[in-house]
């Protein structure tokens, strides 16, 4: 597939298809990354559509590698190679149980005890795929406004194109957008009703996915850890 300059690529984690998880993500947001079609909400979430306008867009997901343009002479196949090359070697990783909680302004999955392996092995796909990420524009600088940034932040965000990197990574998957804070606690005791208890998750895969556009993304490939093959 041609590669243009609005052509957008990510590695993320993305539930495995027709799973509990994958189900219930793609019900709230209304869109399937794996298909690249919209989905039926679930029963009671059809105003879900005002809330989710974002992450539908993005599917749903937990970044491991942000959004990126690839550098020039870099092809689709070689970032999907390059991820290969990562997930291959690197055996499966517990997560532990998700709950759904407030981030800032917005709503998500987040583990309830994050392990240190997690956050390692995001550092391990940022540094693996900064290579083949072209610089970042003064326009897609702005867009992460970087005023509102720490010096930390800012530093991350010119040196790795994203801010929350490292130290300042936090594996969440995202479920709405930002909210006024009246609405908050309303959309995160509907959306935990909703989840209920689920089920431990280990993150046996990454997802490479790309974006033409501002289309929504979708995925080229998931590819399981652990499988030199």
């Amino acid at each position: 597939m041609v590669v243009t300059e609005s052509c957008r690529y990510a590695l993320y984690y993305t539930a495995p298809p027709g799973s509990g998880l994958a189900r219930f993500g793609c019900g709230v947001l209304g869109y399937d990354t794996a298909t690249g079609a919209p989905v039926p909400r679930h029963d009671g979430f059809a105003d879900a559509q005002d809330v989710t306008r974002a992450p539908s867009r993005y599917g749903f997901h937990a970044t491991l590698k942000a959004p990126m343009r690839l550098a020039p002479g870099v092809a689709e196949a070689d970032l999907v190679a390059a991820a290969a090359a990562l997930a291959a070697w690197h055996p499966p990783v517990p997560v532990g149980r998700l709950v759904v909680a407030t981030l800032g302004a917005f709503t998500a999955l987040v583990p309830d005890e994050a392990p240190p392996a997690l956050g390692l092995f995001a550092a391990e796909c940022v540094a693996a795929l900064d290579p083949l990420r072209a610089p970042l524009s003064e326009a897609e600088r702005a867009r992460r406004r970087p005023e509102r940034l720490d010096a930390r932040e800012r530093a991350l965000l010119d040196r790795w194109g994203y801010p929350h990197v490292f130290e300042r990574f936090r594996f969440h998957m995202t479920l709405t957008d930002a909210l006024p804070e009246e609405d908050r606690a309303p959309w995160r005791a509907r959306l935990a009703a909703a989840y209920g208890p689920g089920e431990p998750l280990t993150l046996d895969a990454v997802t490479v996915l790309r974006q033409d556009g501002d289309a929504p993304f979708r995925v080229l490939r998931r590819i399981p850890l652990g499988d030199p093959a």
